[in-house]
């Protein structure tokens, strides 16, 4: 009996040990980027491991927000991942339901078509892009880089909401519909409100599509003013010498946001997705 129930309990702990590998090799990293980040000078070697070295100072950080265009980077990444999320949500939100709920000419073929998209990555559309936004005058301007992340995060989440509304029974929209609401107002008061934890990962991915990326940004982006902060923490690396400190500093503010939003949304993602429509 004894070693029947010494064999779980020696499970949990090879699990909780292999759990704790796993967040110090996750974590480590991002306490180095602090470090370097409180390091006095441009200092990016050291033999001490202390997380908070010698000589810590803040002056990279007041550096980075006083005497650089950084936190003209961070409103201009803000505004356009903002754009996208909103966008992203609307489109893909309604169009994920026309193609769950209606049959129509060429519903399978555009089906297709947007899971063809996906297996292109965004760099092999940088030179049609280009020429389109120069043709539209939407070059270096937020509209045009808003426009081509959005389109490249759009047939993703197409894709996940119409197979979340899969999910939800329609029984519900005839209820609700006996009851007198247009279909309209079905899926508004009914469909969408069950919709959140899709809605909340769709948010999650446009916004991320747009906080991240910088190689489409490279080529779109061409005023410092308009840089995104993918762009603006690149002009830190120069040809002969790395402002390390800046650098680093500036990676940590970045990444504040989305921690942020995953803690916010957190229980949507963990909890919504298990929750049934129906109960009883």
């Amino acid at each position: 009996m004894s070693t029947i129930r010494s064999t779980p309990l020696r499970t949990k702990l090879l699990a909780y040990a292999a759990l704790v590998v796993f967040v110090v090799i996750a974590v480590y990293p991002v306490l180095r980027i602090l470090t370097i980040s409180l390091r006095p000078g441009d200092q990016l070697l050291s033999k001490s491991l202390a997380i908070i070295p010698d000589g810590a100072t803040l002056s990279n950080y007041r550096e980075l927000l006083t005497e650089t265009l950084f936190l003209k980077w961070l409103v201009n990444s803000l505004i356009v991942s903002f754009v996208v999320t909103i966008t992203g949500v609307a489109l893909a939100s309604t169009a994920g339901y026309a193609m769950s709920r209606y049959r129509f000419v060429g519903r399978g073929s555009l089906m297709s078509g947007l899971l063809v998209t996906q297996m292109f990555p965004a760099t092999m559309l940088l030179l049609p892009l280009y020429v389109v936004l120069i043709n539209m005058k939407l070059l270096d301007s937020y509209v045009g880089i808003s426009i081509i992340y959005t389109a490249t995060a759009l047939p993703f989440c197409v894709w996940q909401m119409k197979g979340y509304y899969d999910t939800i029974p329609i029984a519900l929209e005839e209820a609700a519909r006996i009851d007198g609401a247009t279909p309209f107002q079905a899926f508004r008061r009914v469909i969408f409100p069950l919709a959140a934890p899709a809605l909340v990962i769709t948010a999650l991915f446009s916004f991320m599509t747009a906080w991240n990326e910088y190689v489409v940004a490279n080529v779109v982006l061409q005023s410092i003013e308009r840089f995104t902060l993918p762009l603006g923490l690149k002009l830190f690396q120069g040809q002969m010498t790395t402002q390390w400190g800046l650098y680093a500093a500036g990676s940590l503010i970045v990444s504040i946001p989305v921690v942020v939003l995953f803690l916010v949304l957190s229980r949507y993602l963990i909890s919504g997705m298990t929750l049934g429509s129906v109960k009883g």
